[in-house]
């Protein structure tokens, strides 16, 4: 089988960011130029598939089994739009030292064989395993598949490996075992591999960070009185999809009476003089994605308002004066308070409020940081991680709430800040 997309050699270095840390991470243009170097797609699609490779020699796995859809973008460098998120539908595989095997859904194999020149023209196949159960496994689609993929663990040389599997249907992990393989769990793996991003990976997060940047200016300008929440989810669509989104994944819009406790969505509530609101803007750019919360209050704010601002970001800024390669997350979620001092009965009833979460393909990587699970399985945070920091603070006057979040780009000193709207202080939208 060819091996097209290895490289020759792979240093230790070859592995990790390259970048002179003393100097900004770049937010180029989205274009290509001749005059700049920008994203080098070649460098990017290398890095990944030996940092995958890397992880599967690390496990005691043979070979690895994935149908996430950041796992097979990681490894392929493919994508088919955003409505296979939740299919099912493509699957990829990586066996041994050959070249990964990417099954995808009709025409989009031929389609790649004339557009994806780094992937070699016979590792494309068409697949189908059942679209989520609705084409029943009694049809034998998973039973086919299973087989056939079993027989490339045997030409490859490790079907008497275990296999990691990231995630499948049901049925689907009943007849991998009943050909014959050792199903164990693969997204451990591949988290491994994708904790730390090259400099083409960070560029991207840091483009991806720069239009919501842009959002919050816009947001900032259009929070009023008598837009609801809805409207401002809408505009904030319509301006990243026409900067270069290729996915809005969601957008929280929480406002008033209903920033305490924190809904996680939005609705059609009209906004209102006085109210204190906070938005969570998740899109991503080439595949790299955004966690960005800020809160601004419409017109003018309380004492109350103001206490909770200054709280949340004080937390904040004391998780970020921590981040630094060595320090153990632990050490990090230690700053935060403990769920009971901000209302709520437990740690798992209060997650997710004081948190951080990697960066990258997918919205929720390594590290997690969290007094819920930090402090009994700390993670050591390393150069080249990218995550996002977030706090939560429920004002005393029972209904507002502050939610400010950073991302941070982990570097040999410390870290940099990549997003980028002020947040310093309370900013309030159209002062009366």
């Amino acid at each position: 089988m060819a091996n097209a997309l290895r490289p020759n050699i792979l240093k230790p270095e070859d592995l990790v960011p390259h970048w002179r840390w003393e100097r900004a991470i770049p937010a180029f243009g989205h274009t290509s130029v001749d005059f700049e170097r920008r994203i080098d797609h070649d460098r990017l699609r290398t890095y990944r598939l030996a940092r995958a490779r890397q992880a599967l020699r690390n496990s005691p796995c043979g070979a690895l089994l994935l149908f996430d859809v950041n796992n097979i973008r990681y490894v392929s460098g493919t994508k088919i739009g955003e409505w296979e998120r939740d299919k099912l539908c493509r699957f990829a595989l990586l066996a041994g030292d050959n070249d990964p095997i990417v099954w995808d859904f009709g025409s989009a194999a031929v389609h790649h064989k004339v557009y994806c020149d780094w992937f070699p023209a016979d590792n494309w196949r068409a697949g189908m395993v059942g679209m989520r159960g609705t084409v029943p496994p009694s049809v034998g689609l998973m039973k086919f598949h299973a087989e056939e993929v079993m027989d490339l663990l045997r030409q490859a040389g490790v079907a008497d490996m275990p296999v990691g599997v990231d995630l499948a249907e049901t049925a689907m992990f009943f007849e991998l075992q009943k050909a014959g393989m050792k199903v164990v769990d693969g997204q451990q793996i591949m988290l491994d591999a994708r904790e730390i991003k090259n400099i083409d990976e960070i560029v991207l997060l840091n483009q991806a960070a720069a239009m919501v940047d842009g959002v919050y200016h816009m947001i900032s300008e259009e929070l009023k009185p008598g837009i609801r929440e809805n409207d401002i989810v809408a505009l904030a669509n319509k301006m990243l999809y026409e900067m270069g989104s290729d996915d809005v994944e969601a957008i929280n819009a929480i406002s008033g009476e209903r920033c305490n406790p924190h809904p996680h969505n939005f609705t059609d509530r009209i906004i209102r003089p006085g109210d204190q609101a906070f938005f969570d803007i998740l899109q991503s750019y080439q595949g790299y994605r955004t966690c960005y919360y800020r809160t601004f209050n419409v017109g003018r704010a309380t004492d109350a308002q103001r206490d909770a601002y200054k709280t949340c970001r004080e937390w904040l800024d004391k998780a970020i004066a921590l981040i630094k390669p060595g320090v153990s997350t632990d050490t990090v979620a230690k700053v935060w308070p403990k769920a009971e001092e901000f209302g709520f009965p437990s740690e798992l009833a209060a997650f997710g409020l004081q948190f951080g979460h990697g960066l990258g393909l997918a919205l929720h990587e390594r590290p997690i940081i969290s007094r819920l699970v930090s402090l009994d399985n700390p993670m050591e945070i390393k150069t080249g991680m990218v995550f996002a920091l977030e706090t939560y603070c429920p004002a005393t006057d029972g209904y507002s709430a502050a939610r400010i979040e950073e991302e941070v780009v982990v570097t040999d000193k410390g870290c940099q800040v990549i997003s980028l709207f002020p947040a310093e202080d309370l900013p309030i939208a159209n002062r009366y």
